[in-house]
Formats: C-alpha cells, sequence, structure tokens
C-alpha cells in the first residue's frame, strides 16, 4: 500500500489574467518508510508539488491520497489536523521561532496540534534532541547556534508528533559538505529506526545521491524516474 499516491494532479495559479500551470498532469507513488527524492531547476514545480502532499495547498485537478485519506476533499481545517498528525515539515531556513529555546521550538508542534500530557512531552523531546546531537544546546536560543545545529533542532520538531512522512524542502541548502552529511546520517536513522517516509525537494546531489528514487520534474511535469542508490532505473 503506497504512502502517497498521485493521479493526474495539476495545479494552476491565476495571477490577474495570467494562467500558470505550475504542476501538470503528474502521477507518482511513494512507499512507506522510504527516501523520495523530487529533482529539477528552479520554477520546475519541486516546491509546489511539496506543498500540494503537505496539504498546504489542493491540487486544481487530479486525485491526491496521504496516509490513506483524499486530501483533495478536506477543509482547512481538516488539513490542519491531519497535517499535524501525519507530517512533518523541515525547511531549508530553518524556520526557527527566534524568541524560543531550542527545546521549546521543538516543544512547539506539540503544544499546537497535541495534547501530550507533560511527562511524555518532555520524554520525547528529550529523547530526540539526544539523538541529534543536541542535547547540551536545550537552553540556547537560535540565534545562539550554528546552521548545522539549526537544521538539527529543526529534524527534532519534524519528528516530535511521531508523523508518518516528513518533507523537506532543500533541507541542506544552507549546510556545508560534512554538516549536510550529518543533516542525511540523521534523516536516514530515523526511517530506519521509526518507519518514517522522507520527500524531499532538492538540487543538492548528496541528498540526491541517497535516496531510492528519483523523480525529475521539468517544467510542471514528471520526465523521469529513476532509482537511487539502489540501483535499476525506469524511463
Amino acid at each position: 500500500m503506497s504512502l502517497i499516491s498521485a493521479n493526474g494532479i495539476s495545479k494552476v495559479y491565476s495571477l490577474g489574467e495570467v494562467r500558470v500551470e505550475a504542476i501538470k498532469d503528474v502521477s507518482f507513488s511513494i512507499e512507506p518508510a522510504s527516501f523520495t527524492s523530487f529533482v529539477g531547476p528552479s520554477g520546475s514545480g519541486k516546491t509546489t508539488l511539496l506543498n500540494l502532499i503537505g496539504c498546504l495547498d489542493k491540487p486544481t485537478s487530479g486525485g491526491l491520497q496521504v496516509a490513506d485519506v483524499d486530501v483533495t476533499t478536506m477543509t482547512r481545517r481538516q488539513s490542519a489536523v491531519f497535517r499535524g498528525e501525519n507530517l512533518g515539515f523541515i525547511f531549508q531556513d530553518f524556520n526557527l521561532i527566534p524568541v524560543l529555546t531550542v527545546y521549546e521550538n521543538v516543544e512547539y508542534p506539540l503544544l499546537m496540534v497535541r495534547n501530550v500530557p507533560s511527562a511524555e512531552r518532555k520524554e520525547r523531546i528529550l529523547n530526540l534532541l539526544d539523538t541529534v546531537g543536541m542535547m547540551d544546546q536545550k537552553e540556547k536560543y537560535p540565534d545562539q547556534i550554528s546552521g548545522g545545529q539549526k537544521q538539527r533542532v529543526a529534524i527534532a520538531r519534524a519528528l516530535v508528533t511521531n508523523p508518518r512522512l516528513v518533507l523537506a524542502d532543500e533541507p541542506t541548502a544552507n549546510l556545508d559538505s560534512r554538516t549536510a552529511f550529518r543533516v542525511i546520517d540523521i534523516m536516514h536513522q530515523m526511517k530506519e529506526e521509526h518507519k518514517i517516509s522522507f520527500v524531499f525537494s532538492t538540487h543538492d546531489q548528496k541528498i540526491v545521491s541517497e535516496v531510492e528514487t528519483i523523480y525529475t520534474l521539468t517544467d510542471g511535469r514528471i520526465t523521469d524516474q529513476a532509482r537511487g542508490k539502489n540501483g535499476g532505473r525506469n524511463a
């Protein structure tokens, strides 16, 4: 059973009298506990596709199921609840809240979307901070830590709700190579231990070399599907 199944989805934006087709008749499926990447030049539709999968936007046409739910029919409130229960997000600019500590940034999704008892909340947060190597930085604020440390906090925040799927938009774009590989290793560890699927939108060959399936987007269409490090290829 696929975790994500898209059937001929399109997304059209109307900017005044201008009609922009960001995604055009795209179909694909993504399995549970997998590493998948959408690649392509800027403007190819990668981020739009992540927004559709993440229920931040809806396709103009076509069918899209995520975690066995038809996400095209949900209301805005239903979409918010669904995101909180099933999805995590990692962004290239980290999106940490500057007035909150590292600990509080990781705690934030639990306070916003779930009624998790305080003892369980604390255990989850500390376990994740330990996993990503940020336990000793938990009382610091985002402007007191490095870019790589910020991204590790962002990973912990994305995982604290125990999501089935994490969407990562250029998660290593602002990191040096050594830090980027450390971040990718952490995501691999989370995939193996917790059976979480990661879907990337990226230009970064360090990520592309690590994924199992690569979808290439060109002008809003999937023009190629390739196997990653497991080998094999499908045109």
